[in-house]
């Protein structure tokens, strides 16, 4: 069997009596899209600082493309790609100018490979845009080509759609499956639950910890094993303190106009009327109007609530 192109083993980063990141372990095969999921500071940066070499684990190890990330970091850094979440780009240069000054970085001077790159983020037509013009989404197709310019089999997306309107994230994302299509191997942290289900993989991150890591579809199917509902009612406010008090109820919360029931039971037939009786008639009793009880689907949201609990 192939050896993983990144391998982690105890990986733990402490900054004081702070663990940022704590013992965690895990593999990413070649040719994956692995998201690195968690909110701000749950530690996905530290560990991608970590992984490149910029930071020293206070204990475990790790791999990078086979080279210890501990002994060989420069190995490592030629040899990836890496686009951080506030990566330098020169204002006053335009977007060619700064992709030629990045890629004499790794010695390299083809302008017709760094016209490719452009080309590859469809940043073609914007060459001799300032960049200090350029809106936050044309701004991470830059730093994506920074990140690429050296044709990396591997890439570290730290955050690349932060501040990005809806539109430039799908189109941001349509480039990862592209570049994934060629063969790179892509680790990429958000803290974005619905990115988060274009991965192949998925590691949910929580203070330091790595709860779980697993595909998007068997995260949901082994944390969430109640039923999901989705609760029309009025008024939500007294609905969401009535059905907390349930038993079997693992979590409510408030869905824009609706309220989101996650129970503890398993998923049977039956249970799934009764659950939906026994909350219809609660809040009718007590004197709120219901307007519609219907099935729900789990959610990486709902994952990472249930996890990180």
């Amino acid at each position: 069997m192939n050896e993983p192109v990144i391998s982690v083993q105890n990986l733990t980063r402490r900054f004081g009596d702070f663990i940022a990141v704590d013992h965690i372990n895990f593999d990413v095969r070649a040719g994956e899209i692995v998201g690195y999921l968690g909110p701000n500071g749950s530690g996905k940066t530290t560990t991608i600082r970590m992984l490149l070499g910029l930071l020293k684990p206070s204990d475990g190890k790790a791999t990078v493309l086979g080279y210890d990330i501990a002994k060989q970091s420069e190995e490592i850094r030629l040899r990836v790609g890496y686009m951080s979440q506030k990566f330098a780009i020169y204002d006053d240069l335009t977007t060619l100018e700064n992709l030629t000054f990045y890629a004499g970085v790794y010695g390299i001077h083809d302008k017709e490979r760094i016209k490719h790159t452009l080309n590859l983020v469809g940043l073609n037509g914007h060459e001799h845009t300032l960049t200090k013009s350029l809106s936050t989404g044309w701004r991470q197709r830059l730093s994506l080509a920074i990140a690429l310019v050296h044709e990396p089999k591997l890439l570290f997306l730290d955050e690349p759609t932060s501040g990005v309107d809806p539109t430039a994230r799908r189109a941001f994302w349509d480039l990862i499956y592209s570049l994934a299509e060629q063969g790179v191997t892509i680790l990429v942290t958000t803290h974005y639950m619905d990115e988060a289900e274009y991965c192949e993989r998925v590691a949910v991150m929580s203070d330091g910890k790595l709860l779980a890591m697993d595909t998007p579809t068997n995260l949901k199917q082994k944390i969430i094993t109640g039923d999901v509902w989705e609760v029309y009612a009025h008024p939500l406010e007294q609905g969401l303190d009535i059905l907390n008090e349930i038993d079997g109820v693992e979590r409510v919360g408030l869905a824009g106009d609706h309220l989101r029931v996650i129970s503890s039971q398993a998923r049977t037939e039956r249970s799934r009327s009764v659950k939906k009786e026994a909350l219809q008639n609660l809040l009718i009793e007590k004197n709120i109007q219901v307007e519609k009880i219907e099935r729900g689907e789990a959610t990486l949201e709902d994952v990472f609530l249930s996890l990180a609990r």
